[in-house]
């Protein structure tokens, strides 16, 4: 009976140290500059790196080495972060070590795309068309820019055909335009999801309860009342020894092995184990693999248990089910055995997911629209409805408790922005990429482009941050682009190089969630992105030049750009010739029945679970576990399993409800700490390596 009043009194004292509590506080200071700066110097180069070699992005690395640094910085000077601070430490941590270009696993800032594109330009896959490409995306084959590796020519500076508009000044533009959006209609998608709809996003808790725990960490106690430990911090560091213990044996001994052994050492196959040849004869066509990934386990635990079991059970249907049948059915023309699974996945969705996704899309775009009417209609009538409480109702509960801003709604003391302002920072930025497109592809109807920007993207970004809200991942509509630019009727290959405003900004609103659950004033990232602009654009340019001048790219220097750039470089040669060709091999993957079919399906499977009263989660998780590999759908499955079965009866409900984003969080710490040190003893040994001359 003793323990259990102990444990208790410790599920009260979580109660009153939850993030919904305590007033919101600027997280711009000093600190936050010299993060920014830590993170351009030291982990921009090291991202760069990750992904040339290995293909891999530092991810977690870059965000969590950051504010440890920082936190241990501030322990040994007598000082304390604030988790506002650390949370925009994190927020600038993960802006500037982001990945670039996604199907190359590309960081290092928006000059990324000028190695791309020089690489287009010089590609034997790309030859045919090399010269079709416009000097305002890259120079010409004989420009010294290209001869000499060097950004810093004039070529890169000033186009020919169109001056001004050359491609270093349309990369800039085009980053600053897109941040405009991006943070306009963000903002208005988070007041949408979150104010309004009070959607959960389940992901933010991560990012906010690990700011919150490395905050605590710094933390000196001096009074009776402050000697018990918080529990953050003790959960947080366990987590991170046990990520540490992970990384250490999943990430850094391939790596540090690697750099003395022909092979390396690696104890669990990296990233799954491919068990699909072996059962082809048994299931064919399906996807049958097995990952030791642990950060997919920990998201299995955190995401709601119900669209976990949407995700294992929709992977189970439609991989070890329907794949086989599909094969059988001849639905899938272009499977052979023999394939892995990576050319298995590639097969079945370019002959049939792949519909089924537009599919599926179409049936989320209309669940969200029609959610969205049918919010707006009930709150008018509510409103309509309510009588007016009178001024002497309203002056009582603002001044209920003076202390504690508003929860979940805007005010003063949380930062919020005039909506117009957003409004106008949304238009601005989609008005700007309208007009540079127009003007460097006059020639293609420019309503399409209008629509893509003024329609498209809030409508879709609307939809994926409803899907933030409920799963804490976004949605997507493959090839719409494609699809749209092939079927337009233009047959020029500049139109793919055009900085078209086609965007999703559906995560944003995650992160403007998690300001709120740091209790960080949304002002403070102003001015965080004011500080990344000129360090990312700066940093961005000196680190590719000195990567591009001291050596080619792709080279046998960098072995996985070697490997795939090649590869994606004749994709994207298939695709810039798509709207060239009679009949596109793109349109002949495109099944209008499947399409009609699956929309249909998704929207009954919506009302039909509806009517039975199964929770919203569970038809969303159907949705994503479609096609899924099965190392994705069992490792989420087995971690919910874990997490509702075993944790929760260990530490109870309440209590394992506020320890799990933490220990997600203190995992995700030690696992990029594993995995920053082999990068570091990379990047080390390449540095005393004889150079060939």
């Amino acid at each position: 009976m003793k323990n259990e009043k102990i444990k208790d009194e410790d599920i009260d004292l979580m109660d009153k140290d939850s993030l919904e509590h305590g007033p919101y506080v600027d997280g711009f200071s000093s600190r936050t500059v010299l993060g920014a700066l830590f993170v351009a110097l030291i982990m921009m180069p090291g991202a760069i790196y990750m992904g040339l070699v290995v293909g891999q992005s530092l991810g977690a690395a870059a965000e969590w080495v950051t504010i440890i640094l920082f936190a241990e910085l501030a322990r040994r000077s007598f000082t304390q972060l604030k988790r506002q601070e650390v949370y925009i430490l994190f927020y600038v941590a993960s802006g500037i070590a982001a990945v670039t270009v996604w199907h190359l696993v590309l960081s290092g800032g928006p000059f990324a795309w000028t190695i791309w594109n020089q690489f287009l330009r010089q590609a034997p896959e790309t030859s045919t068309i090399a010269s079709q490409i416009p000097d305002w995306v890259v120079p010409p084959a004989d420009s010294p820019a290209l001869l000499d590796r060097n950004l810093t020519h004039i070529d890169w500076w000033w186009s020919k055909s169109t001056g001004i508009l050359s491609p270093i000044f349309l990369i800039c533009s085009a980053y600053i335009l897109g941040r405009l959006s991006y943070f306009g209609l963000s903002y208005l998608l988070f007041r949408l999801t979150s104010d309004r709809e009070r959607l959960p996003f389940p992901m933010a808790n991560v990012s906010a309860e690990g700011a919150t725990a490395l905050a605590e960490s710094t933390e000196r106690q001096t009074g009776p009342e402050t000697k018990k430990e918080p529990w953050r911090r003790k959960v947080f560091s366990v987590s991170a020894c046990f990520g540490i213990a992970f990384g250490t044996i999943y990430v850094l001994l391939p790596v540090v092995s690697g750099l003395f052994l022909a092979k390396p050492i690696m104890i669990f196959p990296i990233p799954f184990l491919d068990l699909t040849p072996n059962v082809e004869g048994i299931l064919p066509g399906s996807l049958v693999s097995i990952s030791f990934d642990a950060a997919i386990f920990m998201i299995g635990m955190i995401l709601p248990f119900k669209m976990v079991v949407g995700t294992f059970c929709a992977m189970v249907v439609t991989n070890l089910i329907g794949g086989p049948l599909l094969v059988k059915l001849g639905q899938v023309p272009h499977w052979q055995p023999g394939n892995r699974l990576l050319v298995n996945e590639m097969i079945m969705r370019f002959d049939f997911w792949m519909s089924v996704h537009i599919g599926v899309g179409i049936a989320v775009f209309a669940i969200g629209i029609w959610a969205m009417i049918k919010m707006f209609t009930k709150r008018k009538k509510d409103k309509a409805d309510a009588p007016d409480p009178g001024d002497a109702q309203r002056e009582a509960d603002a001044a209920a408790d003076p202390d504690e801003p508003p929860y979940r709604k805007p005010s003063k003391q949380r930062g919020d922005f005039p909506v117009w302002v957003c409004v106008l920072l949304f238009l601005f930025g989609i008005m700007g990429m309208c007009v540079l497109c127009h003007k460097l592809v006059p020639d293609f109807p420019i309503w399409i482009v209008i629509v893509f920007g003024f329609v498209w993207t809030p409508i879709k970004s609307y939809v994926s941050a409803r899907m933030f809200g409920f799963t804490g991942r976004g949605v997507d509509v493959p090839f719409l682009k494609e699809t749209v630019f092939i079927s337009s009727g233009y047959k020029n290959i500049d139109i793919w190089f055009a900085p078209i405003p086609m965007q999703d900004f559906g995560g944003g609103a995650q992160r403007f969630r998690e300001l709120e659950l740091t209790r960080t004033k949304f002002t403070s990232i102003i001015k965080a992105e004011l500080l990344m602009l000129p360090i990312i654009f700066i940093s961005s340019f000196l680190f590719w030049w000195f990567f591009w001048k001291i050596q080619q790219i792709p080279s046998s220097s960098f072995p996985f750009a070697a490997r795939l750039w090649p590869i994606a470089a004749r994709q994207a040669y298939l695709i810039f010739t798509a709207n060239g060709t009679e009949n596109p091999l793109l349109l002949q993957a495109l099944r209008p029945e499947v399409i009609a079919g699956s929309t249909g399906v998704a929207l009954a499977l919506y009302g039909g679970l509806g009517l039975l009263g199964v929770p919203v989660q569970f038809f969303y998780g159907l949705l994503g576990g479609i096609g899924v590999p099965s190392h994705v759908g069992i490792s989420i499955f087995i971690g919910a399993l874990a997490g509702k079965y075993y944790f929760r009866r260990k530490f109870g409900e309440k209590r394992w409800t506020k320890y799990v984003p933490v220990v997600v969080a203190g995992f995700s710490c030690g696992v990029g700490l594993a995995g920053m040190t082999g990068v570091a003893c990379a990047l080390i040994a390449k540095c005393v390596q004889e150079l060939p001359y």
